[in-house]
């Protein structure tokens, strides 16, 4: 493939250079304070190529990926926006605003789902910091350099990787560590390299990692996933950067080593699988053997209607993409804000998913990723005359559990499983003994 036309130095923007983004200066003045505010507590990270391809600036308050990157005022409660505010006005020591925001950090639940009490592996004795093993077949590995992203999203359930103290962030600086433990766990096929994300390391240093994980010649070690944004956020890592060509031998470094190599991509919304770059780059990594899973959490106020799914799913199944995964918004940060009722979730996949062909039907949902598993929305059932919500185990810490079904009390409003009642029951199965 011919070199792109679109070569492109990497920009990024920060709350402390927010000013050099001309198009933020022509939001209302209020605007900018509240994004300013936001930005105090939660993390924000944007670049050049968010900013100028895919943020329509005419419509910015609406734009799904000014929505997605931008803190706006609704992602905090009004008492947590208040507290900020008024120690800004004050002209409050960055130390102590700092502490407020810790403060609110340590009451919006930065570790969802038993990340630190129940997904931390142990080897011989000791914690492997960095490591997660919560399913018997896959281990999480976050390596230290990858804890940043091109663009940090607005809501994001990883936001504590990037804000607030220290003992929040996951890292590992290690691999040997990883590989001990995978050589003592068999059962271990997947390994998932995550963050943050991957590949904003320099490839030569990605390559520590992967090579090292070849190296141990595990037999049992059958796939490395990779977690990124990077095909939605900065395209141009796999086309124009100086090591864009060296990311894609390691690619085809991997797959020659007869192990599948997965990158689990996010792209929440099918605007941003229109840019030239973007289309570029899918087709160079799929000339490595590579194969790209696509995901996404269902999120109010960028992507909470059927039309926009079932245009996205169509659209990467047509770059060659696997569509696999819709989530629940999780139970952390912002889901008051960018959280969608179950209910309302389940009849918006139902109703994108009837609209696409069967080779688009590998997606997977609504699903929420709970501290037993992860557990499917599949549907509204009627018990004795009653309406329940059917559930299912996708994943799940006890294999036994999963494509078990299982019904809750039907619920309008409820986001989280831990506003469902169990039906006809007095608690879920999995919460018994």
């Amino acid at each position: 493939m011919k070199p792109s036309s679109m070569s492109r130095t990497y920009q990024a923007y920060t709350l402390r250079n927010l000013k050099q983004i001309p198009q933020v200066q022509k939001l209302p003045r209020t605007v900018r304070r509240e994004l300013e505010t936001v930005g105090r507590v939660y993390p924000f990270r944007t670049n050049n190529y968010v900013v100028e391809e895919l943020i329509d600036w005419d419509h910015a308050l609406d734009d799904p990926f000014f929505i997605s990157t931008f803190p706006t005022k609704g992602m905090l409660i009004p008492a947590h926006y208040e507290e900020i505010a008024k120690a800004i006005r004050k002209n409050t020591g960055t130390a102590e605003i700092e502490a407020i925001a810790n403060h609110i950090r340590s009451q919006l639940n930065p570790h969802p789902a038993g990340q630190i009490e129940y997904n931390i592996p142990y080897l011989d004795g000791m914690p492997l910091p960095g490591i997660q093993h919560k399913y018997p077949q896959t281990v999480l590995f976050f390596p230290a350099q990858g804890q940043t992203c091109h663009a940090y999203c607005s809501f994001c359930f990883r936001w504590s990787q990037f804000a607030g103290p220290g003992n929040l962030k996951i890292a590992a600086h290690r691999i040997e560590p990883l590989i001990r433990y995978l050589s003592r766990h068999p059962e271990v096929s997947d390994v998932l390299l995550t963050g943050g994300d991957p590949l904003v390391m320099k490839t030569r240093l990605l390559a520590t990692y992967i090579d090292a994980l070849l190296a141990a010649d595990l037999p049992h070690l059958e796939t490395i996933r990779i977690g990124t944004k990077t095909l939605s956020y900065w395209p141009h890592r796999f086309t124009t950067d100086a090591d864009a060509q060296d990311l894609l031998k390691l690619f085809t470094k991997v797959t020659r080593n007869n192990k599948h190599l997965a990158l689990m991509a996010h792209f929440n919304h099918p605007r941003e699988l229109e840019t030239q770059t973007v289309r570029e780059a899918i087709a160079r990594v799929r000339e490595t053997g590579a194969q790209i899973r696509t995901q996404s959490p269902l999120l109010a106020h960028i992507n909470d209607r059927p039309d926009i799914w079932a245009r996205m799913w169509k659209t990467q199944t047509a770059l060659g993409c696997i569509p696999y995964y819709m989530f629940v918004t999780r139970d952390t940060g912002a889901q008051h804000y960018f959280g969608v009722p179950l209910i309302r979730a389940w009849e918006i996949f139902k109703d994108a998913y009837r609209n696409v062909t069967g080779l688009a039907r590998t997606v997977r949902g609504p699903s929420m990723s709970v501290v037993p598993g992860k557990i499917e929305i599949s549907g509204i059932g009627h018990i004795k005359g009653e309406r329940v919500l059917v559930l299912q185990f996708l994943q799940a810490r006890n294999p036994h559990w999963v494509k078990q079904p299982f019904f809750a009390e039907y619920n309008e409003k409820a986001t989280w499983l831990d506003e469902l009642k169990p039906f006809g029951k007095e608690n879920f199965f999995f919460t018994e003994p």
